[in-house]
C-alpha cells in the first residue's frame, strides 16, 4: 500500500455492483488508495445487523495489476467493514466512505440504513466515517450532480477529522448541480413510517405480509435534514454511536429504584 496517499475504504448496502457504489469509486480514486469490501447482494435496511449464524465468505473480484482492490462479501454491510478491518486491511482506513445509497437515509431513515451502520462501525473502530445517500430510489439514478460535492465533504473530512464519535449522514436532494443551494449542517428531523402490512396469500394458501408505509414528517424546524433536502441543500447531520439519553440521566436519578 502507498503510504504517501490516504487509505480509503469503500462499502454500502446496495451490493459491489450497484451505481451508487461505482460513482463513489470513482470519486475516491482521485483522492487516495481505496479497498472495496461490499454485499455481494443489495441488503438495504439491515441496520446493524452482523451475522454470527452462519458462515461468512470473502471473494476478492478485482484482478491482478488492477488499480482498485475490490472484495464482496456475502455478509452484512457492517460484516464488511469488520472483515475490512480485521482480515484485509493491512492498517486502519483513513477513511470510510459507504454508499452512495439509492434514497434518502434522513431523519428516522438512519436507524435502519446499512448505508449509515456501516459508516457508524467505522467510526466504532475509531475511523472518520461518511454516508452518503441521494434521495432518488432509480437504479440509474444520476450521480454526477452531487460528484463535486462528494469530493468536498470527503477530503474536509481527510484534512480536519472528525469530532471523536461522530461520523457524517450526508444527503444529497435529487438536482443537477447549479440547482443544488449548498451544504447544511443539520439536526435529524423528527419523523416516523405509519407502517401497513399487506396481508397476502401464496397460491397453496399460506398468508404471507408485504410491509408498506407513509413518511410522517412532524418537524418543522428549518435547522432540520428534511427541510435542508426540501428546499436545495445538501443535509449533513453529525451521528453519535453512544446511544446514552445523556439528559434524562439526572432526571431518572431523582426516582425511587432502590426502596
Amino acid at each position: 500500500m502507498d503510504k504517501t496517499k490516504p487509505l480509503i475504504l469503500i462499502t454500502n448496502d446496495d451490493g459491489v455492483s450497484a451505481p451508487g457504489i461505482r460513482a463513489l469509486i470513482s470519486i475516491m480514486a482521485e483522492i487516495g488508495e481505496i479497498v472495496v469490501v461490499a454485499p455481494d447482494s443489495p441488503q438495504s435496511a439491515m441496520g446493524h445487523a452482523i451475522t454470527t449464524n452462519s458462515t461468512l465468505y470473502i471473494n476478492k473480484i478485482s484482478k491482478e495489476g488492477d488499480v482498485i482492490t475490490e472484495y464482496s462479501c456475502s455478509g452484512t454491510p457492517v460484516d464488511c467493514v469488520k472483515l475490512a478491518v480485521n482480515e484485509i486491511l493491512k492498517r486502519k482506513p483513513d477513511l470510510c466512505v459507504s454508499g452512495v445509497n439509492h434514497g434518502s437515509n434522513s431523519s428516522i431513515n438512519v436507524i435502519y440504513s446499512g448505508t449509515m451502520s456501516a459508516a457508524v462501525e467505522a467510526g466504532i473502530e475509531g475511523i472518520p466515517a461518511i454516508g452518503f445517500s441521494l434521495l432518488d430510489y432509480d437504479w440509474n439514478a444520476n450521480f454526477d450532480p452531487i460528484k463535486s460535492f462528494i469530493k468536498k465533504i470527503a477530503l474536509e473530512v481527510l484534512d480536519n477529522s472528525l469530532p471523536e464519535g461522530v461520523v457524517l449522514n450526508v444527503n444529497f436532494p435529487k438536482l443537477v448541480e447549479k440547482e443544488i443551494k449548498g451544504i447544511r449542517i443539520c439536526r435529524q428531523a423528527k419523523a416516523f413510517w405509519a407502517e401497513k402490512f399487506y396481508k397476502r396469500q401464496t397460491p397453496q394458501g399460506r398468508d404471507y405480509y408485504w410491509l408498506a408505509g407513509e413518511f410522517i414528517n412532524q418537524d418543522q424546524g428549518e435547522d432540520t435534514d428534511e427541510w435542508a433536502l426540501a428546499n436545495g441543500y445538501i443535509s449533513v447531520v453529525p451521528v453519535q454511536f453512544d446511544l446514552t439519553a445523556h439528559h434524562a440521566i439526572q432526571n431518572l436519578n431523582t426516582r425511587k429504584w432502590n426502596e
